[in-house]
């Protein structure tokens, strides 16, 4: 299956999903508490999300200051995103996968997953935005220097 067939199938089914654990929930311990159940994995998302996020900031520029890439921080900072994004979404199924994005070990492996299999590739095949044999044949090389 391609990529797009994919998230629509996960943009249908999973409302639908959201919908009928909720309506169970409810059924189960009530209305309010089941509300109140939602708004509180939403605070408690939030509150780690920006505890999360303060950190991998910190690193970032921790490696800056160093020096180095914060490759893995570059990576890790759209996971956290997405994360805070299913957390601030009402539901116990985003909820979950929102505080898996939360957990730092499980990121970083991600992180490393997308760096070997994916950034690696394209840095070893040259640009990905032009094929490798016109790369050469656009490319001008010359100096410049203004006079007053």
């Amino acid at each position: 299956m391609k990529i797009f067939q994919i998230l629509f199938l996960f943009f249908l089914l999973v409302p639908f999903a959201e919908i009928y654990l909720l309506l169970t929930v409810g059924g189960i311990i009530g209305a309010f508490p089941t509300i109140a159940l939602v708004v509180f994995t939403a605070v408690l998302g939030a509150s780690l999300l920006r505890k999360q996020g303060s950190e991998t900031f910190r690193r970032f520029q921790e490696n800056l200051a160093q020096g180095g890439i914060p490759t893995y921080e570059i990576i890790e900072g759209p996971i956290l995103l997405v994360g805070g994004a299913l957390l601030l979404t009402p539901g116990f199924i985003t909820d979950m996968m929102g505080f898996v994005c939360l957990i730092p070990a499980l990121r970083r492996k991600v992180a490393q997953y997308v760096i070997e299999k994916h950034l690696i590739q394209v840095m070893q095949s040259g640009s990905p935005f032009r094929p490798r044999s016109a790369a050469s044949a656009d490319a001008l090389e010359g100096e410049y220097r203004k006079e007053d």
